[in-house]
């Protein structure tokens, strides 16, 4: 907690609020402008200046969901969005179909950061009053969104859906959607997962992946981490999830330890919002120190220092900040041509990977695979645009100023505007 304040603000003022606040001086923060520059965007709403403004955009939509009830797409193959270049129209439609059709008969779904009067929540509170088993798992302590989920949570339980707030000590982080539907006198599980929350206003904002599949290993991973999140299991493993604070940690190592044995044979890309791990971090050197080359898309705080002669001059660092806020998190082991492909919420924190329930979840099929590493990956890192490169001594430089030449420059998020509708849903 601090007190932010105008830097002239009367002395009087300023010891009235660190008293009522309970706090001290090294706890306020004065500032030579305008403070909760947040409220701006307010001023960005009201004034109508299309000069100032980035263009709008409209999403793609995959060809499959946007013609078949989505029960049917995902059957014949999993399904890979990237927002907000792809529409989170799937993901709403998915929950709402689920909670109109006759045949579902539950719907367990965990929710974070998502306002009461969303879509989703719409739906989860109509199939709760048709009589379905709705499951919902809300994490109150989202922060600056207390209020909002307690509202949420109140909602959802008057309409008569079971809803818990997860595993005591732990705050529940990961991202994910069960659906269980009766067909041909079976019961058949499709599973939504992703990298951000499920908000159809971020996800016009955020940059994030999601996989919709009824692959059985994935559904029952699900099925297991629910009855783990709703106190009916200690599970601790499972068959492809990873899964803080029990496993995502070790194997991380042992495909980091793994890339390291290949020596320079080995390739690492990541893609998260924080890497500050010690731990993690002293087996990047090592890896590096090994011949590994390491691509590391940081948005935010990152403590890893790369370029360093003998420790990590295999490792690149480079942050994207622009128009959307880099959100999503992926995770890329070369593994001698057999590669490690994981999404999921978890970025590189102690928080994220021993504090909080999170989830990786592989990507297997090779054609997804390819898009993600061609299509995501390899784009952010060419960007030249937008990018900042983190400097040995910790300093970061914009990229364009070590661009030699005078050719364009190349915005990775623009690049993928343009072209998301003709390559992220070239498979379908």
């Amino acid at each position: 907690v601090r007190l932010e304040i105008a830097h002239d603000c009367p002395e009087e003022l300023t010891e009235y609020l660190l008293q009522h606040f309970q706090l001290t001086r090294d706890d306020l923060y004065q500032v030579p402008g305008p403070v909760n520059l947040n409220r701006l965007l307010a001023v960005y709403e009201l004034v109508d200046r299309s000069d100032l403004k980035y263009p709008p955009f409209t999403p793609s939509l995959p060809t499959e969901l946007a013609t078949k009830n989505p029960f049917e797409a995902i059957a014949k193959h999993d399904i890979l969005l990237h927002h907000p270049y792809e529409s989170f129209a799937p993901v709403t439609d998915f929950v709402y179909r689920a909670a109109n059709d006759p045949d579902v008969v539950a719907i367990k779904q965990t929710l974070y950061r998502t306002t009461h009067d969303a879509p989703i929540v719409a739906s989860l509170v109509s199939a709760a009053r048709a009589g379905k088993e709705v499951t919902v798992v809300v994490e109150l302590r989202a922060r600056f969104d207390e209020a909002a989920n307690i509202e949420l949570a109140t909602k959802l339980q008057e309409a008569g859906a079971h809803v818990v707030y997860g595993v005591v000590g732990y705050k529940t982080h990961c991202k994910m959607i069960l659906v269980v539907r009766r067909e041909n006198g079976q019961l058949r599980r499709y599973v939504h997962l992703s990298s951000g929350n499920y908000n159809s206003t971020t996800a016009r904002l955020y940059t994030d992946v999601g996989l919709m599949s009824n692959d059985e290993a994935l559904a029952d991973d699900a099925s297991d981490l629910f009855n783990y999140l709703t106190g009916y299991s200690r599970q601790e493993e499972y068959r492809k999830f990873l899964v803080a604070p029990v496993s995502i940690r070790r194997k991380l190592y042992e495909f980091i330890e793994r890339e390291t044995a290949l020596g320079e044979k080995g390739r690492i890309i990541i893609k998260c919002n924080s890497l500050v791990d010690g731990e993690m971090i002293r087996r990047f050197y090592q890896a590096s120190q090994a011949g590994v080359k390491i691509d590391l898309i940081v948005r935010g705080i990152c403590c890893l220092r790369p370029g360093i002669a003998g420790v990590s001059e295999n490792i690149q660092v480079l942050s994207i900040v622009g128009r959307f806020l880099e959100h999503s998190r992926i995770y890329y082991f070369h593994n001698d041509g057999q590669p490690r492909l994981y999404l999921g919420s978890a970025d590189l924190m102690p928080r994220n990977l021993d504090r909080r329930v999170e989830v990786l979840f592989p990507v297997e099929d090779a054609a997804l695979q390819g898009q993600i590493l061609e299509n995501i990956l390899a784009v952010c890192l060419r960007d030249t645009a937008k990018s900042h490169i983190l400097l040995s001594d910790g300093r970061y430089t914009p990229r364009r100023y070590l661009v030699n030449g005078d050719g364009p420059l190349f915005d990775s998020q623009e690049w993928l505007l343009n072209h998301s509708a003709t390559t992220l849903t070239g498979h379908l």
